[in-house]
């Protein structure tokens, strides 16, 4: 049992639920809840299972909690408060031979251990006194229903930590909500439970025990003992007459007193406790699928939206909308216009004369073509980078917890980043300069002929540019023929040069390599998004790691049951 709760706790440890999911905020909440009690009664419990009854005495605001314990006592160990909200430390009285029991070790490890009066909520006083019998500890919690959020979880905390629940409660506050949600929890948890009906004036007793164990019958309570504590005077000490409280009193030393009737209470809360963490990692588990699957939906809409912007821009490449406007300008006043064009089929051998005089000498217009393309593969990336984040965002708001990330990753996700036109420059000049390469490197043998040094690495680079942009569909009218023919103009002056098979290989490897750079540029705008998801640290194998732990603590239990 003991290795397959700390496998559980180990697993419970491992689930995060950071996704903002119908229903995820009370899961959260519940997951804290069983990692703590696992940590503060389960496992300690467990190991020690011969360690003192710890008495949990909880109730409602101005119950008469701490009077009743100082009662019990005999004398003032934990102070009352005189003034609400309360904000003090919960308060441990044990027998001085039982302190080796309440170590940080043993119980709740997350609360310092103090041996004063203190106000910090994060420290356990203990208090030793032998007017605890050995065998029983009380521990004074702050009130369920407290104003303060930080005194109700802690409340909530010692509740789950206790073997044996003392709840105290008043005539007029019996029938709060709050406390009755505490003790709908403690009988579906087999908690052990007595509830104390506090300082009650003699003529309400009768009318409210009754109702009050009516109350409790018909919640699965009907077992717990119920304790009348009659209205008297409190003494300067805090403390109500002995007579008042001795029936609480001399039921806690009998429980302290019999080994086997303690050792009953500890057993039945146990159980109570480890049948029902099993019986809510089910719906834990089912939660951290739900937000693995959330997370996946969530990468591959931003995925998608991006992928379609590289789709964008690699069909803006190869449509012929790159020649169009300043590229094609520049490419014909690079090649020339006129007869060079008209004549194109019937007089390719002239053409190719005319072009060795035509283009020798224009290393600017050269340049000005690599700079309009430049421009222009920016303008086109930039474009579709700006609809691809749009559209990322947009999928992410329709979804609750793609809402949540959003709000994390700040106003700018919805548009391209700041840094995607220095990135996209960048990354151009560096596609023209591969370009560059692949020409020089495939003329090494050709840089005496005459047509390459006509040419230049410069004229060539910027004609296979042009070749890389040379599908014509998407283009209208004049444009077909002006810029589709500058194309295949491109093509004929690097064929002169190369040929037609290296000109094939040439282009392929230059698209390739384009095609190289955008993605890369597209996938870090999209990390940008992914950087979120990933942020998550969502583990896909926790939940069936979850299932796991928790049926072999439920097979563990069973077979406990059956040696018993």
């Amino acid at each position: 049992m003991l290795t397959a709760l700390v496998r559980l706790h180990h697993a419970l440890q491992t689930v995060r639920l950071p996704l903002d999911l119908p229903g995820t905020a009370e899961l959260r909440s519940g997951l804290t809840e069983m990692v703590d009690q696992l940590e503060d009664y389960v496992i300690p419990r467990v190991t020690t299972l011969e360690a003192p009854l710890l008495t949990v005495v909880g109730g409602s605001t101005g119950a008469g909690k701490s009077t009743l314990v100082n009662s019990l006592v005999g004398r003032r160990v934990t102070e009352p408060g005189l003034l609400r909200p309360t904000t003090r430390s919960p308060v441990l009285v044990h027998h001085p031979e039982d302190a080796s029991w309440f170590g940080a070790d043993r119980l709740l490890p997350d609360l310092e251990r103090v041996d004063h009066m203190t106000t910090d909520p994060a420290a356990l006083q203990l208090v030793a006194d032998p007017a605890v019998p050995r065998g029983l500890a009380v521990l004074d919690a702050p009130d369920v229903d407290s104003v303060v959020e930080e005194n109700r979880e802690l409340a909530a905390q010692l509740l789950a930590a206790g073997d044996l629940w003392l709840f105290v409660t008043s005539a007029a506050r019996y029938a709060d909500q709050v406390p009755w949600e505490f003790l709908r929890q403690a009988a579906e948890r087999s908690t052990a439970v007595a509830v104390v009906l506090d300082r009650t004036p003699e003529d309400a007793v009768q009318t409210v025990a009754t109702h009050l164990a009516r109350m409790l019958a018909s919640r699965g309570l009907k077992d717990s003992p119920l304790f009348i504590v009659h209205e008297g005077p409190v003494s300067e000490d805090g403390l109500l007459p002995a007579d008042h409280v001795a029936d609480i009193k001399t039921w806690l030393e009998s429980l302290a007193g019999d080994t086997a009737a303690r050792q009953q209470v500890v057993v039945q809360t146990l159980d109570g406790a480890v049948r029902t963490l099993t019986r809510r990692t089910y719906p834990i588990a089912d939660a951290a699928a739900e937000q693995v699957a959330a997370a996946v939906r969530l990468r591959e809409d931003a995925t998608s939206a991006y992928d379609e912007g590289v789709r964008g821009v690699l069909a803006g490449i190869a449509d012929g909308t790159l020649l169009r406007g300043e590229v094609l300008a520049r490419w014909q006043e690079f090649v020339g216009t006129g007869e060079l064009l008209k004549g194109l089929e019937s007089r390719v051998g002239r053409i190719r004369d005319r072009l060795m005089n035509t283009v020798k000498g224009k290393p600017a217009q050269a340049e000005r073509i690599t700079v309009a393309v430049e421009s222009g593969l920016e303008m086109l990336i930039l474009e579709h980078a700006e609809a691809a984040a749009e559209r990322a965002e947009a999928s992410w708001r329709q979804l609750a917890s793609g809402l949540g990330l959003l709000a994390d990753g700040g106003s700018e996700l919805g548009r391209a980043s700041r840094e995607l036109r220095r990135n996209a420059e960048r990354s151009v000049r560096e596609w023209q300069q591969d370009v560059l390469d692949m020409v020089r490197t495939q003329g090494q043998d050709k840089r005496t002929t005459a047509r390459f040094l006509a040419f230049g690495v410069n004229g060539l680079s910027v004609a296979l540019m042009v070749v890389v942009f040379s599908y014509s569909y998407g283009l209208t009218g004049a444009e077909v023929g002006i810029a589709g023919g500058s194309a295949v103009l491109g093509q004929k002056l690097l064929e002169a040069v190369f040929g037609d098979q290296a000109v094939r290989s040439l282009a392929e490897r230059a698209r390739k390599a384009l095609e190289v750079r955008v993605r890369e540029l597209f996938a870090a705008e999209l990390a940008r998004y992914t950087a979120l998801v990933d942020s998550l640290d969502l583990d896909a194998d926790a939940p069936e790691q979850l299932r796991r732990a928790s049926r072999r603590v439920e097979d563990a239990r069973y077979a406990g049951q059956r040696g018993s």
